[in-house]
């Protein structure tokens, strides 16, 4: 049996009054998915552990079958490994959104949906004014432990609004605020603190190069104060604010980490021998290469409702025939949800439905060997919060054969009553395993 995952980026939601207190699943249009309730079996799954921040590093990561106990460090690690960023042992990598601040406020956390073409110039703007050695009082502390090449700050250009901030030394024991998660929200109130403790107890790095976590947040802070004062006055914000358009005027770094110890999904599962991993978005790239798998990128993929879901349909199913598993994740809802947009959101679960799911599912029945689809979101990205909400999520799995429960829809109130009950984290993929 092979195994393919469909996950569709904050795709759950709540009951909304404009649609008659329905949520979005129950609303759209989506007969595709509802076939595959009916014709198989479905549950809910918890993908947030408690303590866990509701973000898609953690839920996707879970999803796959990982202890987050175990290797969460945050998705700074895991851009990097998407990136290509090769991590030393002393490097703190952290996500760095380029996001749009106005009125003293957090408008959007995609820099008004930055593009990869445009961010590239910021980033090398930001590398060349930013972006330096340690000065030579902090050189000359460290004495003979200092590298010659040493650089302490460093920014890595990713895709669209979401880039990487390296610190050599740097402290994780931050706590910093998810963009996302503060829509037209005051950002001051906001800036990075050090975790409290009873000594500045400095980052877990064995090395002298380490800072202190109170470092580490004061030295951010002041990237994120001089990256505003920078980025105004650069063409291209000042193009944008011409045309009365939304800046990309401020850096935003959040969930930094050291890098991850993961084995591989063919080493915790016999029945994986090999699989890829399709997405536009660097996290969910950085994930499939430390579990193991292929990163195919799919031209026009481009993480906004507007991505090729028949590029990505078409790659899954080459996949397929040639690997044991393939996980497919689409961005798209996620970004309408954090825009507070419906209507967009409501297209992107069609299109997921129609675009997506249903050439994947007419390609498996013309395949000799049986292959088991499974679809899910990885949290709620509720339209009128515009926040990930880490509530359990629907979930359906189909296989030619398998006996159906007496759910008739795909969604998340339907799925409350699915023969799989609830289940919580690792127990989704050990049960997609035993299939």
């Amino acid at each position: 049996m092979k195994h393919i995952i469909i996950l569709g980026d904050g795709m759950a939601d709540k009951p909304v009054e404009r649609l008659g207190g329905k949520t979005l699943l129950q609303y759209a249009h989506k007969p595709m998915m509802d076939q595959l309730a009916r014709e198989g079996r479905t549950g809910r799954l918890v993908t947030v552990p408690e303590g866990f921040p509701p973000g898609s590093e953690v839920a996707n990561t879970a999803i796959l079958g990982y202890n987050l106990e175990k290797v969460y460090e945050g998705r700074g690690p895991l851009e990097a490994a998407s990136i290509g960023y090769d991590m030393k042992p002393d490097d703190f990598a952290i996500r760095c959104n380029i996001i749009t601040l106005e009125d003293g406020k957090i408008v959007t956390h995609n820099g008004g949906n930055l593009q990869t073409e445009d961010a590239r110039v910021l980033i090398d703007f930001l590398n060349e004014n930013l972006a330096k050695p340690i000065n030579e009082r902090e050189r000359k502390r460290l004495g003979d432990n200092c590298p010659k090449d040493f650089e302490r700050v460093k920014f890595i250009c990713g895709i669209q609004y979401r880039h990487l901030l390296v610190i050599r030394g740097g402290s994780k024991l931050i706590i910093c605020s998810p963009p996302h998660d503060h829509p037209n929200e005051e950002w001051r109130p906001l800036l990075v603190e050090p975790v409290p403790c009873c000594a500045d107890c400095g980052s877990t790095a064995v090395n002298r190069t380490a800072l202190t976590q109170r470092q580490t947040a004061d030295l951010i802070n002041e990237l994120i104060l001089n990256s505003q004062e920078l980025l105004a006055k650069h063409p291209y914000n000042l193009a944008k604010a011409a045309k009365g358009e939304r800046q990309a005027n401020s850096i935003w770094p959040w969930s930094g980490g050291y890098r991850p110890s993961m084995q591989t999904l063919q080493e915790q599962y016999p029945q994986i021998k090999s699989g890829s991993v399709i997405s536009a978005v660097d996290l969910i790239q950085g994930i499939g290469k430390y579990a193991g798998l292929d990163i195919v990128k799919v031209p026009g993929a481009t993480g906004l409702a507007d991505t090729n879901y028949e590029g990505k349909a078409q790659a899954a199913i080459d996949a397929l025939k040639k690997q044991d598993f393939v996980f497919v994740h689409v961005e798209a809802s996620d970004e309408a949800g954090h825009d507070g947009d419906l209507e967009l959101k409501l297209k992107t679960i069609e299109y997921l439905d129609q675009r997506l799911i249903r050439p994947v599912y007419e390609a498996v029945q013309e395949m000799e060997e049986p292959v088991c689809i499974a679809v899910l979101p990885d949290h709620l990205t509720p339209v009128e919060q515009r926040i990930h909400v880490g509530e359990p999520v629907p979930f359906l799995i189909w296989h030619r054969g398998i006996t159906p429960d007496d759910v008739q829809q795909y969604d998340e109130v339907s799925c409350v009553s699915g023969s799989y009950g609830l289940l919580r984290l690792q127990e989704f993929m050990q049960t997609l395993m035993a299939v």
